[in-house]
């Protein structure tokens, strides 16, 4: 999660998952020579816009364990928890850098379908 999440100090990071899966949130890994290749935070939860759907907040795949089929195989696999627990749609949002992310996302029949907004109100604690 540290390759993907950099700005987790460690330290924050099982008290963070701890309040997360107090809202439903769900850590899932895929394991190959006692070595985590591949890690999914997704949560199941109802939208007024989408209505059942499963909602990834966090995938990704080793460094050193990419395009081995890890992805891919943690992938397909919440998809099916998804189909399982009565899902409509499986979303997820992918940093516009990402363009690796973009090509395996496509890959697997995901659409572009919206574009995300966000705005920080860090600073304006402060004001």
């Amino acid at each position: 999660m540290s390759q993907l999440r950099p700005q987790i100090r460690e330290d924050e990071f099982v008290g963070r998952v701890v309040r997360l899966q107090k809202q439903g949130y769900k850590l899932a890994y895929l394991e190959a020579g006692s070595r985590i290749r591949a890690l999914a935070g997704y949560r199941f939860m109802e939208l007024l816009a989408w209505g059942s759907i499963c909602y990834v907040d966090d995938l990704v795949t080793d460094a050193d364990s990419r395009s081995q089929a890890y992805g891919r195989t943690l992938f397909d696999w919440v998809v099916a928890r998804a189909r399982e627990s009565g899902c409509e749609q499986f979303h997820l949002d992918s940093g516009v850098q990402r363009f690796d992310a973009h090509r395996f996302y496509l890959a697997r029949r995901m659409a572009i379908t919206c574009h995300h907004f966000a705005m920080s109100l860090a600073d304006d604690r402060n004001a």
